[in-house]
């Protein structure tokens, strides 16, 4: 069974279905943008793109035409822009470009922030969606949690322990030795909570525009959506049959992954002196859904100061993020936070710090019938036929000789190692001493063999 079969029944949650989903913007107030914002995005697309359709430049903004038309119709009065022929019926069909004065405006409009995209979403808007669609709606039981983990092999008292943690989408701290499966763990965390939500393209904060969506951990919400030959993301508002907010994009519950790279720069907005506008971080990017830190303690940021820079926001839900003109600002922290570490967690930080991570679960080394259990399933996905004896054979010649403790992941990667081995020397994959002792010399580190299999 593979992950993705495994959490396939899981039953999510979805937003309250009152407002489930952001409804489409019918006049100026409705967008929560000034006249003046949206009249430059209309003038900053035109002059990057060159002339244009009315239906072609409302479909790159994101907004109705309708709603487009009357701002259109006010730049048309003042000489910003003009008609330069028509390629269908009504106002949707006429070409625009920029006149004398517009060409001006957009230079200076240009100068001062280079966004051309989507229309921006205002904080206040994007904080409503964000509560409504919290992932802390999300929501699992029992049975759902086992059907999901079922392709792991792991201990069921202590996937219960992570139901409750899962259901309070606030922290966990995943610790135990390396190759146990933390990282499989929290990747099933994620698969299993699901769902779908909608994600802005981009916030706009007291004029300044940050981008939220990224096509990295942002996939569309239904395979159907993506056109072939476009890119995911931008196919979705692009299509005529969307009834909601265009400037939301559906997408798939979040899943972020960060490891030992992390610094505290990137918990900040990342804000580029070229274009002036912001890339939004890890965490905002991960509202909504799951953001794991793999291989905590070693980044190149102390852990202290890691959880420092998070104390507000794991106990208070509010993440603060500073503009390069120093202004702070607030945004949700709504992510299920999930640290992985195979360091000792009380040598990594002061009980106070850990005191505000709410779980913590040990991930331990299998049992010799974990174990065995692990490699049968290793040997039925490679099409091997399994023997018992040749775990027995393992534990004897190499977990005993060598002091090694077993773990989690060496039949996955024993049973690896021996097909490699198989087709190298073109024979039949078979658990028989001599490839059995072959794939463990090699992947234990121990005297490789002199004879050939």
């Amino acid at each position: 069974m593979t992950p993705a079969d495994a959490a396939a029944d899981v039953t999510h949650a979805a937003p309250p279905a009152a407002a489930s989903a952001p409804p489409i913007p019918q006049t100026l107030e409705d967008t929560g943008l000034s006249e003046e914002f949206l009249t430059e995005l209309i003038l900053k697309t035109l002059y990057v793109q060159g002339a244009r359709t009315g239906q072609q430049l409302t479909d790159a903004i994101c907004l109705p035409f309708p709603l487009a038309d009357d701002l259109l119709l006010t730049m048309q009065q003042r000489m910003m822009v003009e008609v330069q022929g028509t390629k269908g019926h009504g106002r949707a069909g006429y070409v625009f470009d920029l006149g004398g004065d517009g060409r001006e405006r957009a230079r200076e409009a240009m100068a001062s922030n280079q966004y051309v995209g989507p229309t921006p979403v205002p904080l206040a808007q994007y904080r409503r969606w964000v509560d409504i669609q919290s992932i802390r709606h999300a929501r699992v039981n029992k049975d759902a949690l086992h059907q999901a983990f079922s392709w792991l092999v792991l201990d069921p008292e202590m996937v219960d322990m992570v139901g409750p943690a899962v259901n309070s989408a606030k922290s966990l701290f995943l610790f135990g030795e390396s190759g146990n499966g933390k990282t499989a763990i929290a990747e099933t965390i994620a698969r299993m909570l699901g769902g779908e939500i909608f994600v802005p393209h981009a916030v706009e904060i007291d004029g300044q525009v940050m981008l939220v969506l990224d096509p990295i951990y942002h996939r569309a919400a239904s395979p159907t959506d993506h056109m072939e030959g476009e890119p995911e993301i931008e196919m979705l508002w692009r299509s005529d049959a969307v009834e909601f907010d265009t400037r939301f994009v559906k997408v798939r519950r979040p899943v972020v992954l960060t490891g030992g790279e992390l610094t505290l720069e990137q918990l900040d907005l990342q804000y580029d002196e070229h274009t002036k506008f912001y890339q939004a971080p890890f965490q905002t990017k991960a509202t909504g859904g799951v953001l794991i830190v793999d291989d905590f303690g070693r980044q190149r940021v102390p852990p202290r100061d890691l959880l420092n820079r998070w104390i507000v926001p794991l106990e208070k839900n509010v993440d603060f993020l500073t503009l390069h003109t120093g202004g702070k600002f607030p945004v949700p922290f709504d992510c299920l936070l999930i640290f992985a570490t195979n360091l000792d967690p009380q040598s990594l930080v002061e009980e106070a710090f850990l005191r505000r991570i709410h779980y913590k679960i040990e991930v331990e080394s299998p049992t010799p019938r974990q174990y065995q259990l692990i490699f049968r399933r290793c040997c039925e996905a490679k099409g091997i036929s399994f023997k018992p004896e040749a775990i027995e054979y393992i534990y004897h010649e190499y977990y005993g000789k060598l002091s090694i403790e077993p773990r989690g992941c060496h039949p996955r990667d024993l049973v690896d190692h021996l097909s490699d081995i198989a087709r190298y020397l073109e024979v039949e994959a078979t658990l028989s001493t001599e490839l059995v002792d072959y794939a463990s010399r090699s992947y234990f580190l121990a005297d490789f063999p002199t004879a050939s299999a």
